[in-house]
């Protein structure tokens, strides 16, 4: 995920959580997502933060689909992004274990 979904962007974990966990300014993110699409990456959810604080989560159950529908996250990230401005996304991904031998 580091090199080939994350690359180039600004992880903006300043240490509030995890290092193993990226968050992106609403930009960024949507580059992510655009790169786990080409990649047929599945997002289980998504967790915007707003001024260091948990905002919200939203996941592909929520849109009754698969993980790797990219309607499901394209539609949660626009109705994120219509409800309030500056968050930050995170998300947890499964990447295709054919990827892992490329």
């Amino acid at each position: 995920m580091k090199d080939n979904v994350f690359n180039g962007l600004q992880n903006l974990n300043d240490g509030f959580d995890s290092k193993s966990i990226y968050y992106f300014s609403e930009s960024d993110f949507e580059i992510v997502l655009d790169r786990v699409e080409k990649n047929g990456i599945a997002i289980f959810g998504i967790e915007p933060w707003l001024n260091g604080d948990f905002y919200d989560v939203s996941n592909f159950e929520d849109y009754k689909t698969r993980a790797n529908d990219p309607k499901w996250y394209r539609k949660a990230f626009s109705e994120f992004k219509n409800r309030e401005k500056n968050l930050m996304y995170s998300a947890s991904y499964q990447v295709p274990k054919k990827l892992f031998t490329e």
